[in-house]
Order: structure tokens, then C-alpha cells, then sequence
């Protein structure tokens, strides 16, 4: 059992050189959670012939070469003028994190900024053990984990894992095991995944790896799947009886900003981004009880019942539906009927066929939009009306930041909505929970109008 009595929040950055870009969101949607769009635009699916190819080949190389060829349906593609169909290119997928989580790995412990995502099962970094035109040409921006210089590190022998993102971004290396240290609470021999390949997406990204907070069950480790971190401050003990959880507090944006960095002067203690494990943090919640629903992770994911939703006065009925909530998905995706709700309640409001969303004027005053709220089992959680503009377009509307689910039969609520709440994944109790936080809108009072997100 490793030392948890020194709980405290840990450090979630917002990416400086994060710039938002709805089109390259929605693309990275796309891909990451299988969606045939519904709202016209650039993007499709299609059946496509692909090459079984070579593990081995696979592996060195990252092509599949050789072997049967077989037919892979519902393959997200990009149309062309003509309309003809084909591979979606890199550089149309968000391959950016907006926020990242410091945590301490090794002894003495070596700090990396971690994509913190609630949509996959694997902790892996940059490792020394990547090529040297790689740590070259990347390496500068990254801090790259050296086993060498840690004490605790083991070589887990013959362990490897491999994995591919919804941008198409791809990983792979071996496996070793270390203390981590996240939020002041350290977890002995916990499986590190070493990169020595990276795809050129992770090679211009910002973070230094990736901390992977769904549940075991989806992580890629083979022989043999390994604990995530969760899992092993559970079964350490780590964590005390009844707080065997994480939460996270994404910073929002004051309305009057310009940028999405959420530093403005006027955001208040929204600018703050911050994790926790092990504890709820009582000022977060602001004097409320979280309010809970019972999760389904049966496919790994943070996955709950959401059958109804409110925009102002008018109900929307959602029979059966469910939701995931992820911090790796930027938007908010939800059912077409929610999304025709919510921008017909927008005067102006309409679909953009090349950006493939909804878009609306960026004349709104944002408080006159109706309140749009979203069940997590049964309590209703309001989307905060600044987190509507996701980015100006420069032709005088916003791309919304809730847009299609397409045909998805599951919502995902990712950083649009989880910056309205404190977000707790109770993982001993199979729950994920949450607190309201106020609209920045109301706190100022200056400004209405919303941030200019180009």
C-alpha cells in the first residue's frame, strides 16, 4: 500500500496552443466513436476493401500488407468536389488535447502532461526507446520518460500494447512497471506503457502520452490486459473504502474572452482546471450533493441512462436513451431531435453543409437562449449557454459546440458539457455523478455577448 495522506488537486492544463476548430472536432468524433453522420457535409461512410495484413508488418511498419482481403463497412471517408470518396486526410482530424494532466512518474519522479481521457484504458508515454528522428524532430516540446533514471521501473517481460486513436493516430511499444503519482497519491508498480512508435499525429500533439481513465476492459495490453490506474489504487487500497474515485473540474471560458484558454481575468475560479483521486472536493461542489446515476461499463466506457432533455420549457422524450461521458471528445454529441430542439429555439440558427453542424448567429445574445439541460439518469444538468459558441466561423455565426451523434444510438457528452459540471467517476460504486456549476454569464454581468473562439 503506497502513501495516499497527502490527497491533493492535481494539476489539469489547458493547452496553450490549443485552438479550436469544429469541423476537425467533429471529424475526430467521427472516427473515435464509429458515426455515420446524418447532417450533410464533407464526410460519409462507406464499405471499403481492405488488406488482413501481417501482425509482424503491422507492427514495424504501420501498414497492412499482404494476407486475405476483406470488406470493412461503415468506414468514415471524405467526399470531393465531384463527390467521389476517399481516405480522410490527417491534418482534418483534431489531434489536439485541450487539456492535460501533470503526473509524477518514476523516483525520483519525472513529470509529464497527460492526455486525461475518460474514453480509453491505456497509460502510456514517451519513452526513450522511441527512434531518434522522432525525439529529434518532437522531442523538444515533450518531456520523454527515462526508465534508466528511475529506481522503482521494472521491464515487464514480454508484455506490448498497441493502439489507435479516432484521429487515426496510432501507439505502440512495451511495458514496464513504476510509481505514479497523481493528485499526491502514489501507486506502486503500476503499468507504464513505454511509446517506441508514434504516428506523426502524436508527434505535433502536445501532451507526452496519454492517462487512460475507462475501465480495464478496453485496455490493450497483450498477452495480458493490465490494471489501469484506478484499478490498482483500489486493489492497493490506496484509496480509502467509499472514495474509490476520480473527478474532474474543466476550466471554463469567460464570455467576454477571446480566446479558449480560459485565462481571461474575468473567469473567476472557472480558469482553474484540476483532478482529483481519491476525494471530492467539497469547494467544487459548492454546497451541493452530487447527483448520481448507476453506470453500464459493460463496453468499458462511463456509460448511463439519459431518456429525457429540457430546452426552456419544452420536453424532449428519449426513450432507452444513454450517454457516455468522455473528456477525449471535445463536443457535445446528442440525437438529431435534441439538436432540431435546440437550434429552432436559436432565431437564425440553421445547418451548414460544409462545416457538416449546426451553426448560429454570432449576434445571439446567449442569454436569451432557453435553458438546455440533459439527464444523466434521472436529474437534469444544464449546458451553460457560453459553452453553445464552440468557434467563429468569420462569416458571422458559431459552430455550436453541441452538434449530431449521427447514427450513434448513444450520446456523448464530452468537454461542452462536463465544463457546466463537477464531474465525479465513482468507479468503486460503478456511478458517475455530478454538481452544477453557474453560468460565468451570471457572474459578471458585463458581457452577454459570446467569446470569439477563431
Amino acid at each position: 500500500m503506497a502513501s495516499g495522506s497527502n490527497l491533493t488537486r492535481g494539476v489539469l492544463a489547458i493547452n496553450k496552443n490549443y485552438k479550436r476548430n469544429g469541423l476537425k472536432s467533429y471529424a475526430h468524433a467521427l472516427q473515435k466513436w464509429n458515426i455515420g453522420p446524418t447532417v450533410d457535409g464533407p464526410y460519409c461512410t462507406i464499405n471499403k476493401i481492405e488488406q488482413q495484413g501481417s501482425q509482424s508488418i503491422l507492427r514495424k511498419f504501420n501498414k497492412r500488407i499482404g494476407g486475405r482481403a476483406h470488406v470493412k463497412g461503415h468506414v468514415l471517408a471524405k467526399k470531393d468536389g465531384s463527390g467521389k470518396t476517399g481516405d480522410v486526410p490527417a491534418e482534418d482530424v483534431e489531434n489536439n488535447a485541450e487539456y492535460l494532466a501533470h503526473v509524477g512518474i518514476g523516483t525520483p519522479a519525472q513529470t509529464l502532461a497527460l492526455d486525461f481521457d475518460t474514453g480509453s484504458a491505456d497509460l502510456w508515454v514517451w519513452s526513450t526507446e522511441l527512434p531518434s528522428s522522432v525525439k529529434n524532430s518532437g522531442g523538444s516540446q515533450h518531456t520523454i520518460f527515462d526508465a534508466s533514471k528511475s529506481s522503482t521501473f521494472k521491464k515487464s517481460s514480454g508484455s506490448t500494447w498497441q493502439i489507435q486513436y479516432g484521429d487515426g493516430s496510432t501507439a505502440s511499444g512495451d511495458v514496464g512497471t513504476d510509481n505514479v503519482n497523481a493528485g499526491g497519491l502514489v501507486v506502486e508498480n503500476q503499468a507504464i506503457e513505454l511509446a517506441k512508435t508514434l504516428s506523426t499525429q502524436f508527434e505535433q500533439g502536445p501532451g507526452d502520452g496519454l492517462l487512460g481513465l475507462a475501465f480495464g476492459s478496453i485496455n490493450t495490453v497483450q498477452p495480458e490486459p493490465v490494471k489501469t490506474l484506478v484499478e490498482n489504487m483500489i486493489s492497493q487500497q490506496d484509496i480509502k473504502k467509499g472514495t474509490e474515485l476520480f473527478t474532474a473540474y474543466l476550466g471554463s471560458t469567460s464570455p467576454a474572452s477571446n480566446s479558449s484558454t480560459g485565462a481571461s481575468s474575468g473567469s473567476g475560479s472557472d480558469a482553474t482546471s484540476f483532478y482529483t483521486f481519491g476525494y471530492i472536493d467539497t469547494e467544487a461542489t459548492n454546497g451541493q450533493e452530487p447527483k448520481y446515476a448507476p453506470v453500464d461499463n459493460s463496453q468499458g466506457f462511463w456509460m448511463f441512462n439519459s431518456t429525457s432533455a429540457k430546452v426552456g420549457s419544452k420536453t424532449v422524450t428519449r426513450s432507452g436513451n444513454t450517454a457516455i461521458a468522455d473528456t477525449g471528445t471535445t463536443l457535445a454529441l446528442v440525437g438529431d431531435d435534441l439538436c432540431e430542439a435546440i437550434y429552432g429555439a436559436i432565431p437564425g440558427a440553421k445547418q451548414n453543409s460544409q462545416q457538416q453542424g449546426w451553426v448560429f448567429p454570432t449576434s445571439t445574445d446567449l442569454s436569451s437562449i432557453p435553458k438546455i439541460e440533459v439527464a444523466v439518469g434521472e436529474h437534469l444538468f444544464t449546458i451553460n449557454p457560453e459553452e453553445l459558441p464552440f468557434q467563429d466561423l468569420g462569416d458571422g455565426t458559431y459552430y455550436g459546440g453541441v452538434q449530431s451523434r449521427g447514427d450513434q444510438n448513444f450520446d456523448i457528452l464530452g468537454d461542452v458539457f462536463l465544463r457546466s459540471v463537477y464531474a465525479i467517476f465513482d468507479q468503486g460504486n460503478t456511478r458517475f455523478g455530478a454538481t452544477q456549476r453557474a453560468s460565468t454569464l451570471t457572474k459578471s454581468g458585463s458581457s452577454t455577448t459570446a467569446p470569439s473562439y477563431s
